[in-house]
């Protein structure tokens, strides 16, 4: 072993409370960073692969058959902004029942003679194409069961035509929830109605404005109006994108933490450990030691637990990942996602790299001494800093330990500085995560908009054919169940919500469409913009379906597959991401001739002043008991596994970031003490007990803690307020200001004092050893 080696040995040996610090720090943001970077790249990865291997469709347009010819659509392949271009298909919105039974929830049906090929090739997962009228593919994400050989019939229709399952597929921009051949269209196609689809890819189409030039340009040519509905390839990916991305910000949050700790805690320590080797630098320098090879020796006394730590932190990132990457599940085909190897080399060069540049900046210090002057250098501090401090304190009515334990910073002030930059870390992560935890909460609240005492929920949908001989369970009569609730003692103020499935031009798949009757704007909706509807022919939607449908507030939507097309005016954007926030909120009303018989229906109470809830249930039980409908008190829960990983996680990252902050404050506390042994000897000798240096150890952090939890719960807000609108925004949400607005007075006092406590524990260990060292010996240390 070289004698370089033996150094870097014997230092990381000695030092094991720094070693320990580095180590933590470093594992703490390589884990963020991994889990982060790998979130990152993960979320994307699955929808970028099958959209490029599909050439997937950068626009999807829906036209009104009524108002513009095939041939009209077709020279729009030819405008200058698109690069390719499939169609027209002519679709229609149907409401198919599967053998009888089950639900009847619209589709949209596309007529395509096979699956394309230069844009949208429509991928085959299972069976074959049609080719022959009287078949159809159904989309792998289609509301009905794609089983192959199923019969489904459209018994709305003129003649109920029945067509066989024979295969599944998937459109990676999901064009469309099912496909046949062109010549079953018109069986399909109920008299008024039908459209026509066009599928472009654009030259540019990375933003959305691109994507709403290239829209414009296509539809330029036709009459306004001609144009129904639009898709863009982002609003997809972003979609596909939903689950992974909402943990990306706050990760990327965790991790800057985590790495700017890293590197001002490194940096600390080496410098301290400069400082108080300056004897030991210059004996090095004495047998021979180069310069270079001082600085070396800092810098492997570094790298060694960073490097532990590193692989440490890379182990954790991946488990961390475990539980998050589940919430993904099955993604275009993906049946499992794996960190990608690039970004753990990236973070493990990144992080080793910031590391060896802190420690050599910190240790270039020591090269640079001179041996004569490191040699006649002692361990005592300058006993000029400070006396300022001391003096002032010693004014104070204050017991002497507490006043020589307050002025400790100021004889140490870059000491102090490092120390308190930890524990402001250690306070803006506890703040971020208390403020992270409440608005997820008011998210949920939001999500079950539910605040009512007592709910009659909504029958449970009826799935799937029944066995033969079995009978369906009646459902109860809504009006009656209105009435027997109306009448009965204690009924305050009181709706119900009935819920319908439709589809939207220009989108596949279903919305729901929320159908009040009486007045629902006490029962927990919680509105980002706009107003809530105040009468038939309006409705307020979630920020996500404004977004996937292009609209604002004021603008008009178009509701299909029920009886008869129905158009509403948005009028309010309300917080609810339930059905990837696919839904619209209407008055019953407005559904009356559209869908006169709203069945699932759930009933909402508010229970007058003085009425006892459970009291209530258990008389309303027993009249609704004969119709088949069960009240409960509460409204309808709406938990979510995604916001109990977020808070675990937040939970396990702040702790290991406190951690790391009481880690630093040891090492300096303990850095400090051991200076000072000679003069706690003084003290000791002169009669303070060791309650009392143990009092005056602690109190040397107080200024500290007090100062860098004071700054550390507004910066902690501040990341608050930016963290969480990325995260909803990344899943599609804008959150109002009553959801981020969740810190108050008597929550941030003790916030504040969270950094008092961050310093306490940091420096409970050296006040001990301070406490238990013995008079004699501390004389005697030099």
């Amino acid at each position: 072993m070289s004698a370089l080696a033996k150094v870097v040995r014997s230092g990381v040996g000695r030092r094991r409370v720094q070693t320990l610090v580095i180590g933590l720090a470093t594992m703490m943001a390589v884990a963020a960073s991994v889990l982060g970077g790998s979130l990152l790249v993960v979320s994307s990865a699955p929808f970028d692969d099958a959209f490029a291997q599909q050439r997937g469709a950068h626009l999807s347009v829906d036209f009104d058959a009524g108002r513009v010819s095939a041939g009209q659509l077709s020279k729009s392949k030819d405008t200058a902004e698109v690069s390719g271009a499939a169609g027209p298909f002519r679709t229609t919105t149907v409401t198919p029942r599967a053998n009888e039974a089950g639900p009847g929830w619209p589709m949209t049906v596309a007529g395509r003679s096979d699956p394309g090929r230069d844009v949208d090739e429509v991928a085959l997962v299972d069976g074959r194409w049609p080719t022959r009228s009287g078949e159809i593919v159904l989309s792998a994400d289609s509301s009905l069961i794609p089983t192959l050989g199923r019969k489904v019939t459209f018994t709305h229709l003129p003649d109920e035509p029945t067509l066989t399952v024979v295969g599944v597929a998937r459109s990676v921009t999901r064009t469309a929830d099912a496909w046949v051949v062109p010549a079953q269209m018109p069986a399909l196609t109920a008299p008024g109605s039908g459209g026509y689809q066009m599928l472009y890819r654009f030259t540019n189409a990375g933003t959305a404005a691109q994507i709403t030039a290239g829209a414009k340009a296509v539809t330029r040519p036709l009459e306004p109006g001609t144009a129904v509905g639009r898709q863009s390839w982002l609003t997809v990916k972003k979609d596909a994108e939903r689950d992974t991305a909402l943990y990306v910000p706050f990760l990327i949050a965790f991790g800057a933490l985590g790495l700017v700790m890293s590197v001002l805690i490194v940096g600390n320590v080496v410098a301290s450990a400069v400082g108080t080797a300056t004897r030991r630098i210059g004996i090095l320098k004495a047998v021979g030691f180069t310069p270079a090879q001082v600085v070396r020796a800092y810098i492997g006394q570094a790298l060694i637990p960073a490097g532990v730590g590193t692989a440490l932190g890379v182990v954790a990132g991946h488990l961390l990942a475990v539980p998050v990457m589940a919430e993904t599940g099955e993604v275009y085909g993906s049946s499992s996602l794996a960190i990608a190897p690039w970004v753990d080399l990236a973070v493990i060069a990144g992080v080793l790299g910031l590391v060896t540049a802190t420690a050599w900046a910190s240790a270039w210090r020591a090269g640079r001494l001179r041996t004569v002057d490191a040699l006649a250098v002692g361990r005592t501090a300058s006993a000029g800093r400070g006396r300022w401090a001391a003096r002032l304190a010693g004014r104070l009515p204050l017991p002497r330990p507490v006043a020589l334990g307050l002025a400790r910073p100021f004889a140490r002030p870059a000491r102090a500085l490092a120390m308190g930059t930890a524990i402001l870390f250690g306070a803006i992560a506890v703040t971020f995560t208390v403020g992270m935890g409440a608005t997820l909460g008011k998210v949920m609240d939001a999500k079950a908009h539910d605040v009512a005492d007592v709910t009659v929920p909504a029958p449970m949908p009826d799935f799937g054919p029944h066995p033969p001989g079995g009978k369906k369970q009646p459902k109860a009569d809504p009006a009656a169940v209105a009435e027997t609730v109306e009448s009965a003692a204690g009924t305050g103020k009181y709706y119900r919500a009935s819920t319908v499935r439709s589809t939207v031009s220009g989108l596949t798949g279903t919305v729901d469409v929320v159908a009040f009757t009486g007045d629902a704007s006490w029962g927990g909706y919680t509105m980002v913009a706009g107003r809530w509807i105040d009468g038939p022919g309006e409705a307020v939607v979630p920020t996500p379906f404004l977004t996937a449908t292009g609209t604002g507030i004021g603008d008009s939507i178009t509701l299909n597959g029920l009886a008869e097309p129905v158009t509403v005016r948005v009028v309010g954007e309300v917080l609810d991401p339930r059905n990837s926030g696919m839904q619209v909120f209407t008055d019953a009303s407005t559904l009356t001739a559209a869908h006169p018989d709203l069945t699932d229906t759930s009933h909402h109470i508010a229970v007058t002043s003085g009425t006892e809830v459970s009291a209530y249930v258990t008389a309303l039980n027993k009249d609704l008991a004969p119709l088949g409908a069960t009240a409960q008190a509460g409204g309808l829960a709406a938990g979510g596994d995604m916001v109990v990983t977020l808070n675990a996680l937040s939970a396990m990252l702040t702790l290991m970031l406190v951690a790391v902050a009481a880690l630093g404050v040891l090492n300096g506390v303990l850095l400090d003490t051991r200076e000072r042994v000679r003069e706690i000897g003084v003290h000791k000798a002169l009669g303070m007990t060791p309650r009392q240096t143990v009092a005056m150890v602690l109190t040397s952090v107080v200024v500290t803690g007090l100062v860098a939890g004071a700054l550390g719960v507004p910066l902690g807000v501040a990341l608050h307020g930016w963290v969480l609108p990325a995260m909803g925004d990344s899943v599609g949400l804008r959150l109002p200001d009553s959801v981020i607005a969740v810190y108050h007075g008597a929550e941030l006092l003790p916030l504040t004092l969270g950094g008092l406590l961050i310093a306490t524990l940091g420096a409970l260990l050296p006040a001990g050893w301070a406490a238990r060292t013995r008079t004699a010996t501390a004389l005697r240390t030099e």
